[in-house]
C-alpha cells in the first residue's frame, strides 16, 4: 500500500477514536472559522464599493470650470420659465446636481490648483421669488402676512355713544376658593364736567353690601389703574356669581357720580385657565326705571334668513319677586319656542344664586323656517328653584306675531324681521301668566 494511504487511514481511525465532546467542539470551532470568514469578505466588499463611488465624485470631467444648475419643484420650473426665458441646464459629464444651497459659493481646490466659482443661475431659487406671481404660489415660501398679530383696535373703536370702557382680568383659584380680579384701566370715560376723577367699585352680586373699591385718579378721562382684588367665594357658587364694576366720578365736595357700570357672569368658560384672562367691556348706564309689578326682562332677537335660524341672547332681568323662604333661592330662564301655541323645543340658562337682579348673557338657537313666522312665537319664562327638582314661576313673557302679541312684544318682533341678521334688544314687563 501506498505510504500515503497508510497515513490517511490512520488519521481517519484517530478522527474517530477521539471522544464525542471533543469531536463536537472542533466541529464547531471550523464553522466558526468559516462563518468570521464571510463576515470579513462582506465588509471588505463595502468598503471597496464606498471607495470606488467617492473616487468616482472626485474625477470630475473638466478642471476650469464648473456649471451649476439648481434642483427645483415642478412649480419652482414653472415659474423660472415665466421669469426667465432660459430653462436651467447642466452638462452631460456632470454627475449629479448642484444643491441651491451651495450655489454663490466657492468650490474646493481642483486638481490644477485653481479655485472655481458656480456662475450665477439665471434662473434664482425659489425661496427668492416673489410668494405669488399671478395666480401662482411658490411651494415652500414663507408668507408674513399669515404670522402678523391682528391689530388692537380697542383702544380707538369706540361706537356712537359709549360712555366708556374698561380692562380688566379674571382667574379663579380652585384650591383656595379665591377669585383674583385685576382691573387695569379704563378709556374716554364720558363726565359732565371739563375734569374727572374716576374710581371704581367692585361688586360680587347678589351680595350689594360688601364691596371693594381701586384708588380715585385724579383729572384723567383714561385712568390707569392696575390694581388687584381677591373675594373669597366658594367653589360650588361662583359660577352663579355676577362681577359688577361700577365707575364713579368723585366731584369737589367728595361726592359720587355714577357714569356707568359693567355687569360681568362668571361662566365656568371664562374661568377656565391658569391665568387670568384681559377683558374689556363698554359701561352702560344704570337703567332708572322702576321695575314692573312681577319684574322686567331684557333680551335680543335675531333672525337668519339664509340659515333659518332664529337666535335669542338672555342679558338679564330686574326687580323679581322672589320667594325667599323656600330654602335656597335661585333663578333661571327657561326659553321655549312654540307654533300653534304648542312645544317645539326647550332650553333653558344657567341658574344665578340669589339675585333679584341676575345676568345672565347666554346665547340660544332655534332651526325656524322663514314660512312658520307667522305662527311662530317665543316664550321666555323666569323661573326660582326650590327644594329638589320643583321650580315656581316668578313671570312670564311672550313675542311673536299679531297672532300672539300687542304692543312693545309685537314691536320687537317686527323689528326683528325688518332688520335680517342684526340683534336687536329690549325690556320686556313680565306677566303672572299660566302656561299653555
Amino acid at each position: 500500500m501506498h505510504p500515503w494511504g497508510e497515513e490517511f487511514e490512520e488519521a481517519s481511525q484517530s478522527w474517530w477514536s477521539l471522544p464525542p465532546e471533543q469531536l463536537a467542539l472542533m466541529i464547531g470551532g471550523v464553522i466558526g472559522g468559516l462563518l468570521l470568514l464571510l463576515l470579513l469578505i462582506g465588509l471588505s466588499c463595502c468598503l471597496w464599493r464606498r471607495l470606488c463611488t467617492t473616487l468616482a465624485y472626485e474625477e470630475l470631467p473638466g478642471t476650469t470650470a464648473m456649471a451649476t444648475a439648481a434642483t427645483f419643484s415642478r412649480q419652482g420650473d414653472r415659474l423660472c420659465q415665466l421669469h426667465a426665458k432660459t430653462p436651467p441646464s447642466r452638462p452631460p459629464g456632470m454627475p449629479f446636481m448642484v444643491p441651491p444651497s451651495l450655489r454663490d459659493q466657492d468650490w474646493v481646490p481642483l486638481h490644477s490648483g485653481e479655485r472655481a466659482q458656480a456662475p450665477r443661475d439665471p434662473c434664482p431659487a425659489p425661496e427668492l421669488l416673489p410668494h405669488a406671481l399671478g395666480d401662482r404660489c411658490v411651494v415652500g415660501a414663507i408668507n408674513p402676512e399669515l404670522y402678523k398679530f391682528p391689530e388692537d383696535k380697542s383702544e380707538t373703536d369706540f361706537p356712537a355713544g359709549c360712555l366708556g370702557r374698561l380692562w380688566f382680568s379674571v382667574e379663579y383659584e380652585q384650591e383656595a376658593e379665591r377669585l383674583l380680579v385685576g382691573l387695569i384701566k379704563a378709556r374716554q370715560l364720558h363726565t359732565p364736567s371739563e375734569t374727572c376723577s374716576p374710581l371704581v367699585k367692585l361688586h360680587l352680586l347678589p351680595d350689594e353690601r360688601r364691596f371693594l373699591q381701586s384708588k380715585t385718579k385724579r383729572r384723567t378721562s383714561n385712568p390707569q389703574f392696575d390694581e388687584h382684588f381677591i373675594f373669597q367665594v366658594s367653589s360650588k357658587t361662583v359660577t352663579q356669581r355676577v362681577l359688577r364694576f361700577s365707575v364713579y366720578h368723585v366731584d369737589r365736595q367728595r361726592k359720587h357720580q355714577l357714569l356707568g357700570q359693567v355687569l360681568f357672569p362668571l361662566k365656568s368658560e371664562t374661568l377656565a385657565g391658569d391665568c387670568g384672562r384681559i377683558i374689556w367691556r363698554d359701561l352702560e348706564a344704570e337703567n332708572l326705571e322702576p321695575p314692573s309689578e312681577f319684574g322686567d326682562l331684557q333680551f335680543c332677537l335675531s333672525y337668519n334668513d339664509y340659515l333659518s335660524r332664529l337666535t335669542v341672547v338672555v342679558l338679564r332681568a330686574k326687580g323679581l319677586r322672589l320667594q325667599e323662604d323656600r330654602g335656597v333661592v335661585s333663578v333661571f330662564v327657561r326659553v321655549s319656542l312654540m307654533n300653534h301655541n304648542k312645544f317645539v323645543k326647550c332650553k333653558k340658562t344657567s341658574a344665578v344664586l340669589g339675585s333679584i337682579n341676575p345676568v345672565y348673557n347666554e346665547t340660544f338657537s332655534f332651526k325656524a323656517d322663514a314660512t312658520e313666522l307667522d305662527t311662530a312665537s317665543l316664550s321666555l319664562t323666569v323661573m326660582q328653584s326650590l327644594e329638589g327638582d320643583k321650580s315656581h314661576q316668578l313671570g312670564r313673557v311672550v313675542v311673536g306675531p299679531y297672532m300672539y302679541t300687542r304692543g312693545r312684544e309685537l314691536e320687537h318682533w317686527d323689528e326683528m324681521l325688518s332688520k335680517p341678521k342684526e340683534l336687536v334688544k329690549r325690556w320686556h314687563a313680565l306677566c303672572h301668566t299660566p302656561e299653555p
